[in-house]
């Protein structure tokens, strides 16, 4: 039987994917665990014999009500959210001039503004306690652009600068923050989960198109391994030593590394017309 452990981690999104296996390994570790999804019987499983440990609750994160309720309801049963899962979210893909104008919301509702009141839920039991974790899950895709994707690294770009912006506001409080940002992993998001426009425009076909097939095509047969992923970012959490950023898979920190040195480069290319945007006396102080 697995030690018992009295922190209480709060996940969302979990009928499929992460949310699902990291929900599972923590309470074969013996965690508590609050397990979320929109239809409750998707992880009734997950608390199955584990009354004590588990709570499966209904949430929506679009619903401003089901996040209150649902705080609320963990932190009567558990007293407390120590670590927060914002693991909720789809893909919905397109080239930026055929996306529609509805989905596109409703997307950023889920991936972002849903993260958001979870955040804000939980903040105020963690500013109390002075300590927590939040761990906010990303994709390469909110640190690289890729075509076909713009609407949905939109959506994960503005994760990133929240939680950059979060990151700072709350490390004097105690609370930590971590961006996950996995490559393609073996998950339900590029099959079933996946949107994409009604009328695609043939213009498109050899970028967003190609990129768009090449995702969907690929759903099942990706390398990275949920489990694994699931097990690392647990893994980080329990040292305590956590990084702003935690990158998973060989694909997503290659790419991560190709950027860094293309920002390198743009930067130091353009260093002169840069610095020649201050006033001359600016220029003339930071020279000496």
């Amino acid at each position: 039987m697995p030690q018992g452990n009295s922190t209480v981690w709060f996940i969302t999104g979990c009928s499929t994917g992460f949310g699902h296996e990291m929900s599972s390994i923590l309470l074969d570790r013996g965690y508590r665990v609050v397990a979320t999804a929109r239809n409750p019987e998707q992880i009734r499983d997950l608390a199955q014999g584990r009354d004590d440990r588990a709570l499966a609750l209904k949430l929506d994160v679009t619903n401003p009500r089901q996040v209150v309720e649902a705080v609320k309801t963990a932190e009567e049963k558990f007293g407390s959210v120590d670590v927060l899962v914002n693991n909720a979210g789809y893909g919905y893909l397109g080239a930026v001039e055929e996306s529609e104008d509805a989905e596109v919301r409703a997307m950023f509702e889920a991936n972002f503004f849903g993260l958001v009141r979870m955040t804000q839920a939980v903040l105020p039991g963690m500013r109390k306690r002075r300590k927590g974790t939040i761990v906010n899950i990303s994709s390469i895709g909110g640190f690289v652009g890729f075509p076909g994707v713009a609407f949905y690294n939109a959506t994960k770009f503005a994760v990133e600068g929240l939680s950059e912006a979060l990151a700072k506001e709350t490390a004097p409080l105690g609370i930590k923050v971590m961006i996950v940002e996995p490559g393609p992993f073996r998950t339900d998001w590029a099959g079933r989960s996946l949107k994409r426009p009604k009328t695609p425009i043939a213009d498109y076909a050899e970028t967003a198109g190609a990129r768009i097939d090449r995702i969907s095509g690929g759903s099942g047969t990706q390398v990275g391994d949920p489990v694994r992923a699931c097990e690392a970012i647990i893994q980080v959490v329990e040292s305590g030593q956590i990084p702003l950023r935690l990158v998973l898979g060989r694909m997503a920190l290659e790419t991560a590394l190709t950027k860094v040195e293309q920002l390198r480069c743009d930067f130091e290319q353009s260093r002169s017309i840069s610095l020649g945007a201050d006033y001359p006396e600016a220029q003339a102080t930071s020279a000496k």
